[in-house]
């Protein structure tokens, strides 16, 4: 009886320290690489939309428009390119901002802390851009705010990044007062709003959506004070956690993450 407890004892002891012994799985490593970037798909109004959060406390966002050799990037092909030839990794692009024949940026364009673009004044002219009011999308270190173009004229600004687009989506937590509830100006469209003082949200559509429908996807879902428009029919978006890898576009300015 002795022996027979003692055996029992022993089988006891062998069953439970054995999974202490196993090596981590494979599962554990790949863990670290896994990306953490906040990201979802959110229906609005029947419609669909890709939606990215970046706190610019912890994330490293970029504004880019030529590659090392001074060329116009142009492709989210080439921005992902230019990541991997610094060994980075892009985990999320987008056009940034209207641009002109040549595909430089209509309007102020601030990288680095330089100015490659002057800021166009308030004024009337054709297409979104000149919708007024228009505005910038400005951040330095780990803060970003959105204004409208006047706005940022009467303010004393030193942005790191900034890009010029139009029309604003949401002013101080109103609709732009020229956007029409059940238009039917459809297009694929993004845009850029702000959270807090640090957090930014980007949003593309996946269907074509109006402008007012867009900009209520800010004010109402988003809870966005302020958001700007940056463009619409072309834009496209780089993010792999949505499974959304358009890699075209022949852009001007676009975001890298």
């Amino acid at each position: 009886m002795l022996a027979f407890l003692i055996f029992c004892c022993l089988s006891l002891f062998s069953c439970t320290a054995t999974p202490s012994l196993t090596p981590p799985t494979a599962s554990a490593s790949s863990h670290t690489l896994q990306d953490t970037l906040r990201c979802e798909t959110i229906r609005y109004r029947q419609q669909d939309f890709d939606v990215v959060y970046v706190d610019l406390r912890k994330d490293s966002l970029q504004l880019y428009w030529r590659d090392t050799t001074g060329k116009p990037l142009r492709s989210l092909a080439n921005l992902k390119k230019l990541f991997a030839q610094q060994g980075r990794r892009l985990r999320f692009g987008m056009n940034a901002g209207m641009y002109l024949a040549d595909r430089s940026p209509q309007g102020l364009y601030i990288e680095n802390g330089k100015i490659i673009q002057p800021i166009i004044p308030p004024k009337k002219g054709y297409g979104n851009f000149y919708l007024q009011p228009n505005g910038v999308f400005y951040f330095s270190g780990d803060s970003a705010k959105v204004c409208t173009t006047e706005q940022y004229l009467q303010r004393s600004i030193n942005a790191n990044y900034a890009t010029q687009s139009g029309p604003m989506l949401v002013i101080d937590q109103q609709l732009h007062p020229v956007f029409v509830e059940g238009s039917k100006n459809l297009n694929i469209r993004n845009g850029v709003g702000v959270i807090s003082p640090h957090e930014l949200v980007f949003v593309i559509s996946k269907q074509e959506v109006n402008l007012y429908d867009f900009a209520m996807l800010f004010k109402e879902k988003l809870h966005c004070a302020n958001a700007l428009y940056l463009d619409g029919f072309i834009s496209q978006a780089y993010l792999p956690r949505l499974n959304r890898k358009q890699l075209g576009g022949n852009f001007g300015v676009m975001i890298g993450l």
